[in-house]
């Protein structure tokens, strides 16, 4: 198995072990329930990473998540690294 980043739901955010080649994923969300999580692939290049991202988001959503927690991510540090 191996860690692949989540976008949105519960997991948001986390690495979560999966079986390689699942196209969606259903983790319990709580005691009653589970979220449903679809493969998709960020990419640059020919380079990519596999990320499961919740099923509510687009593709298009997922990344401008990605992207506002990198700025937020960024933005601290500088307080730190100067």
């Amino acid at each position: 198995m191996k860690a692949y980043l989540f976008i949105g739901g519960n997991k948001d955010g986390l690495h979560v072990l999966v079986p390689p080649d699942l196209d969606k994923v259903e983790p319990p969300a709580d005691v009653t329930g589970s979220e449903t999580y679809i493969r998709d692939a960020l990419s640059v290049g020919d380079v990519f990473i596999a990320i499961y991202r919740h099923e509510s988001l687009s593709s298009e959503q997922a990344l401008d998540r990605l992207l506002e927690f990198y700025k937020a991510w960024a933005a601290r540090r500088s307080d730190f690294v100067r």
